[in-house]
């Protein structure tokens, strides 16, 4: 476990190739320990719009079927990158262990863009170990444009790519830390 304000390196999860392709699904996680309890936690990772308050891409979300985080609920995302505009992204829970994991799958259920989730673990003295986790493909998404184009220069997209997410995610992971204990965000 992580202790409060370390530093989680980039992780990049590969499949069993190299260098790194999307059909590896290539990713990454970031975590922090939150000096509050999982029940407050969860509350704010289950919020669509929290992440929003702290990425730089991702500016919040709308239940599709307005019944809020279940297994199978969809929601549509909104999301803007200065290299591509703003763009929504259909969203499905693929991953809903009460209290403890959110995921998704975006763009198309069966064959995700991406998939992205939270955990939220129970630590000693009523802290938290606050995970997140992300990985692209197999599915098509707005990067694969961009691999399409240029294909020879695929795993240092993906990897520039990933790297952007992973500093989005940490923003994210500190900003819902911060609002658990509450503090003010940085």
């Amino acid at each position: 476990m992580t202790t409060e304000g370390d530093e989680v390196p980039i992780t990049y999860v590969t499949g069993p190739s190299e260098p790194m392709c999307l059909a590896d699904q290539p990713g990454t996680v970031v975590e922090t320990v939150v000096h509050a309890l999982p029940e407050r936690v969860w509350e704010l990772v289950t919020d669509l719009d929290t992440p929003a308050g702290f990425s730089s891409e991702y500016l919040g979300g709308r239940w599709v079927d307005g019944e809020g985080p279940a297994l199978g609920a969809s929601f549509v995302g909104r999301n803007r990158h200065p290299a591509i505009g703003e763009w929504e992204v259909a969203s499905f829970v693929d991953v809903h262990d009460d209290g403890r994991a959110f995921g998704w799958a975006t763009i198309d259920a069966t064959n995700p863009g991406s998939r992205w989730r939270f955990d939220v673990t129970a630590g000693p003295d009523g802290t938290t170990l606050l995970r997140y986790s992300m990985s692209m493909g197999p599915g098509p998404s707005g990067i694969t444009r961009a691999i399409t184009a240029m294909p020879e220069k695929e795993p240092r997209i993906l990897q520039r790519r990933i790297a952007e997410h992973h500093t989005n995610m940490r923003r994210t992971v500190e900003g819902i830390a911060a609002l658990a204990e509450g503090r003010e965000p940085a």
